[in-house]
């Protein structure tokens, strides 16, 4: 049995309890080892074979996993965050089904998450906006045509921006051809929840100031929108008095 595990933003405590049994359970551990806590093997028990996948192709990390079904073992694939965001599972999971190997899922706090709680961010803020678009750049793996950032950014909805650190001018310039204000709050959120996490908020139009002048280059995420100055929205009717629901009556 393979399963494919969400390691978390990065706090080795914030991986969920099934994942943490998980690896605690696997014969074979394979770790995203570029982005991964390493702090997390700590939940490997003794003897597990460990590989770092940062340094093989999918082939081989495959191969690892035909070799342990074969000698009866539990593989985890650890993956950081969340695995169905960026993480490169669907290639690994068709691979599986053509040999006919049993595998799950088992979800984890993505980074964009952790990021909105390194700065007590609520991304849907009534009048303010209720849509959130995860994203990124293109290069070297590309972005359909259709989800070029200028046209996403015409929504004005709230934007998490992954994998997108090394060009933030380039991003700038696609926000603001979208219809985002130069001065539209915006955010840097460096390594969400590790020991070293580093947050800033700027605007749209100083993304790469900021991160030049803070020597951010990379594992950072940018959150685009009104919803970073956390100011100017409505109260929320659900626990509002005059508003009823299935278990409240409205106050009179």
């Amino acid at each position: 049995m393979v399963h494919f595990v969400g390691a978390g933003p990065g706090a080795p405590d914030l991986i969920t309890v099934r994942g943490q049994r998980l690896l605690s359970q696997a014969d074979v551990i394979i770790y995203a080892g570029s982005l991964v806590n390493p702090q997390l093997l700590d939940y490997a028990k003794e003897g597990c074979q460990i590989y770092n996948s940062a340094t093989m192709t999918l082939e081989e990390v495959l191969d690892v996993i035909f070799k342990a079904e074969d000698a009866g073992y539990m593989t985890v694939r650890l993956h950081t965050g969340d695995p169905c965001l960026y993480g490169a599972i669907r290639e690994q999971m068709d691979a599986l089904d053509e040999k006919g190997i049993a595998y799950e899922d088992c979800p984890g706090v993505s980074s964009f998450c952790g990021a909105a709680a390194a700065l007590n961010l609520e991304y849907t803020l009534p009048d303010i906006s209720q849509s959130v678009i995860i994203t990124r750049m293109a290069g070297r793996t590309p972005v359909p045509p259709k989800e070029e950032i200028s046209l996403l950014a015409a929504h004005q909805a709230t934007m998490v921006v992954f994998l997108s650190t090394g060009m933030l001018e380039k991003l700038t310039e696609r926000l603001l051809a979208g219809g985002y204000r130069e001065d539209t709050p915006a955010a840097i959120v460096y390594k969400a929840t590790w020991e070293d996490e580093k947050t800033f908020v700027c605007t749209v139009g100083t993304l790469a100031e900021t991160a030049a002048r803070n020597h951010i280059t990379k594992t950072a995420l940018m959150i685009i929108g009104d919803v970073v100055s956390q100011s100017g929205y409505k109260r929320s009717e659900l626990y509002h008095p005059a508003f009823s629901t299935e278990f409240r009556e409205a106050s009179k």
